[in-house]
């Protein structure tokens, strides 16, 4: 397995001036990747971080419920982040880049099947090239939906999806690590299969950190391909995790929370010790302001 890291860039030109074909090679551009080897896909939180991921030449971006949910001065929670905040956050991040876009979609926002899929239905249409849904249910006493329910709910997100006509890359998440589960990884085997005989493109298990369950987790769902979260150093870069048959890397909230970590110990300094150590070694005004310049320039040419 190679690591994939070259990008498949989409943009305007005059033998794509149509909005949709553009979509339309994203969307393709998207899949494609996962056919290619290994790639980071990393999340932005807002137009930004976006613009400047993109800036860096990766290849596709995802949104983060998280990164997103913090911005707002919320917690990330599908009830204290509306469907229709979420919706047009997605639009936004998608609409700002020239690159394919995974949405983040939690929960799908609903719990019924038929309530999923009209979900999707709408989230297909702020012009995203992949999303995922997950099985977590938000309730500390019940914490995972029931695999038969579950299966439907990834099946109706499958069939809201093939019903568009877009090819939008469908992800099915197994929350089993994150919620604490006493067999997480049997229990993630069991779900991730499931889910890909449903209909899920990708399969995604948040959690595991130690190679040999990441591996099995690869083998278990061949030959679709297997995501990996990354939140923190786990001792394994990006080859290595490419080496284990990993196709996709997304990091979540943590560069959202990178943000986070610095402003506020450096606020904290601040306030406890009145000191502003916490400013030093900052990236520049001028580095961040001169890029945002030119790419502002970069894109009103291309409007022209």
């Amino acid at each position: 397995m190679t690591t994939q890291q070259r990008p498949l860039r989409v943009e305007a030109s005059p033998t794509m001036a149509n909005p949709g074909d553009a979509l339309r090679a994203r969307r393709d551009a998207l899949r494609a990747l996962h056919e290619l080897g290994c790639f980071v896909i990393p999340n932005p939180w807002d137009v930004g971080s976006a613009r400047y991921l993109q800036h860096l030449r990766f290849p596709a971006l995802a949104t983060t419920s998280a990164g997103f949910a913090f911005s707002q001065g919320l917690p990330d929670s599908d009830v204290a982040v509306s469907l229709n905040r979420s919706l047009a956050h997605m639009a936004e991040i998608a609409a700002a880049v020239d690159l394919p876009v995974n949405a983040d979609f939690a929960s799908g926002y609903a719990v019924e099947p038929s309530d999923v899929a009209d979900n999707v239905a709408r989230c297909v249409e702020t012009g995203v090239s992949g999303l995922s849904i997950e099985d977590a249910t938000g309730d500390s006493a019940t914490p995972l939906y029931d695999l038969s329910l579950a299966v439907e709910r990834v099946r109706a997100a499958r069939e809201a999806i093939d019903r568009s006509g877009a090819e939008v890359l469908l992800t099915a998440r197994a929350e089993c690590y994150h919620v604490g589960h006493p067999d997480a990884f049997r229990e993630s085997v069991r779900r991730l299969q499931a889910y890909a005989q449903a209909g899920a493109d990708v399969l995604f298990a948040p959690g595991p950190q130690k190679p040999e369950e990441i591996k099995a987790l690869v083998d278990a769902v061949h030959p679709k391909p297997f995501n990996l979260l990354v939140v923190r150093d786990i001792g394994l870069g990006v080859g290595d995790i490419a080496a284990l048959g990993v196709r996709r890397i997304s990091v979540g909230g943590a560069l959202a929370l990178a943000g986070w970590t610095a402003f506020m110990r450096a606020a904290q300094s601040l306030k406890t010790n009145g000191s502003f150590a916490g400013l030093a070694d900052l990236v520049s005004y001028a580095e961040v302001n001169e890029f945002l310049t030119a790419d502002l320039h970069t894109r009103e040419a291309r409007e022209i």
